[in-house]
């Protein structure tokens, strides 16, 4: 017989017994060539109030060390030594139907990714219900009640109509709230945020996570934070664990971390983080990389409508934005989704003809281009995508992803082509044996290599960067931003570079536009708008950006 659990909602001048206390833990996979061991010897406390971060890359164990305490690995996961003690009782070698008892009721869980974590055919009020309904929370009238408290409590407008809705019909960060909603509807004394926030905008991620910090405040609730974003763990966590491959670099105190990091891994990623390494300073201005004044990209007056079905009015995805982009230099469009800056960007790569307006490339007028010339334009500016393990083709070797844009226009030589491609795959830093791999056989860092260098094949002038180190690591972001740097100094390259990440658009561009529903409320140099917004939506998305609090403070 299972001892009995005497886990209460926490306080944080109430017991000192930690509410999860992991003590040498090891996890390891069985794969198709044996059994491998990924997170070794791991140590750490969480007490009551109090988040603790684990930190770390892809790769590092930090997802793996979070499913253990919760009992949610794969299959193919197990436990293989240590303790997992919650609120003093060993967790580690529970049943799931024992585990099942505790999971929402003492601990609980909000997943990374709210679009694949809720069920598309169950309405959020059923949802929320189910975790009530297991632990035999009240009579079918007091669930609905309390879902409908629930769906207030977290923020969430009209809950009961909320209630009422598929997932389909809610925002990422609604979707997001409500699976904090299903976390939170026991009280439960531990709460492991699992990437909570990392595939939401700047100004709801800030909201999501001043959430869940008002509620471990109000309840005394432990949370165990799982990021790769030392920015978010810097404003967050009372303490910071980093992962590298399963083993624990350093913990201690956020303040002692940041401000005087042991390990040299530490040390790399807060150099990396673009939050943490441009925060402490105003954004240093920046000149022309190349003189002349002349325009790589002028955008006039643009207008694009979409006819939406059943509607007599269109929908006006970008709003009269103007912009000019200096040969050589770098244009920032930022803005959360929805705002109009992947539409602004298709209409200047000519995917889509804009209502009105002008665009100018390289001196053409995209907009008037049809047919043959439209393609041939193509030559003059490429896009790179966002996420480099979508964008490549799995069927095709690396040559002959970076070969096919040489097979789309002129006939070239395949001595000529194959020159083409071993020396752009050498500019990017890529290996000539990578050349007959697939892309499953290559690091994300290394498939937006592979992106660049075929974008590059074709020696455009200007580069459209779409999200395109949104998916990386720090580290790997970082690699990635420096070896666009290098390319357009040595290449002259123009960037158009599309993101929703401020810290990243302040390190690497010269000038920004930034959209908010389709019109451009800021424009200009990037020091002049980050130091003097003209607009409180500016404003709103510059302090949010991750990383501030322990910077104000220090």
């Amino acid at each position: 017989m299972t001892a009995a659990l005497n886990i209460r909602p926490a306080s944080t001048d109430a017991p000192t017994t930690p509410v999860l206390e992991i003590g040498n833990l090891a996890v390891g996979y069985r794969g198709s060539d044996g059994f491998h061991r990924v997170v070794h010897d791991v140590s750490l406390l969480v007490r009551p109030g109090e988040v603790v971060a684990l930190v770390g890359e892809s790769g590092s164990g930090k997802t793996t060390t979070a499913q253990a305490v919760i009992g949610l690995l794969a299959e193919n996961g197990r436990l293989e030594a240590g303790t997992v003690r919650l609120n003093g009782t060993d967790i580690a070698g529970w049943s799931q139907r024992q585990l099942d008892t505790i999971r929402g009721r003492k601990i609980s869980l909000i997943p990374q990714d709210p679009t694949s974590s809720l069920n598309p055919v169950k309405t959020i009020g059923a949802q929320v219900a189910e975790v009530l309904q297991i632990h035999r929370q009240g009579s079918r009238t007091e669930i609905d009640a309390r879902v409908v408290e629930l769906l207030a409590r977290v923020g969430l407008s009209q809950p009961e109509l909320r209630a009422r809705q598929y997932p389909h019909e809610l925002s990422g960060g609604m979707r997001q709230r409500v699976l904090i909603a299903i976390a939170i509807a026991l009280r439960p004394a531990l709460i492991i945020a699992d990437e909570p926030t990392s595939a939401l905008d700047v100004t709801v991620q800030k909201r999501i996570l001043d959430l869940i910090d008002e509620l471990r405040r109000e309840d005394g609730t432990a949370v165990l934070l799982v990021t790769h974003d030392l920015g978010v763990a810097a404003d967050r966590a009372n303490h910071i664990v980093v992962l590298k491959g399963g083993r624990i670099q350093e913990q201690g105190p956020t303040s002692e971390v940041l401000g005087s990091p042991r390990s040299e891994y530490t040390r790399k990623l807060l150099a990396d983080a673009p939050s943490l390494g441009k925060i402490r300073s105003t954004p240093r201005a920046r000149s022309p990389r190349v003189s002349g004044s002349d325009d790589a990209i002028v955008v006039e007056n643009l207008v694009q409508d979409f006819s939406v079905h059943g509607r007599r009015e269109a929908f006006r995805a970008v709003d009269d934005v103007s912009f000019t982009v200096q040969r050589g230099t770098t244009h920032a469009i930022v803005g959360e989704s929805g705002s109009g800056k992947t539409t602004t960007a298709r209409g200047i790569v000519g995917f889509q003809r804009p209502t009105s307006g002008r665009i100018l490339v390289d001196g053409v007028d995209v907009t008037t281009l049809r047919g043959e010339n439209l393609r041939r334009f193509r030559k003059t500016i490429q896009l790179v995508y966002q996420n480099p393990f979508a964008s490549l083709d799995p069927r095709q070797t690396i040559f002959q992803i970076v070969e096919e844009p040489l097979l789309n226009f002129d006939p070239v030589p395949r001595e000529d082509r194959a020159r083409k491609v071993h020396a752009i795959l050498e500019r990017v830093g890529l290996p000539q044996s990578i050349l007959t791999r697939k892309p499953r056989a290559l690091s994300g860092g290394q498939r937006q290599r592979v992106a660049i260098a075929r974008a590059l094949v074709l020696d455009p002038q200007v580069l459209v960067l779409d999200e395109a180190v949104s998916a990386l690591d720090v580290t790997v972001q970082a690699q990635i931003l420096e070896l666009l740097e290098e390319l357009q100094q040595a290449l002259g390259l123009t960037y158009l570079f599309i993101s929703h990440d401020l810290a990243v658009v302040r390190q690497i561009s010269d000038t920004v536009s930034v959209l908010h529903n389709g019109r451009q409320v800021d424009s200009g140099r990037v020091e002049d708008v980050f130091l003097r917004p003209g607009s409180a939506y500016t404003r709103e998305l510059i302090s949010a950006i991750p990383g501030q609090r322990n910077a104000n403070q220090s």
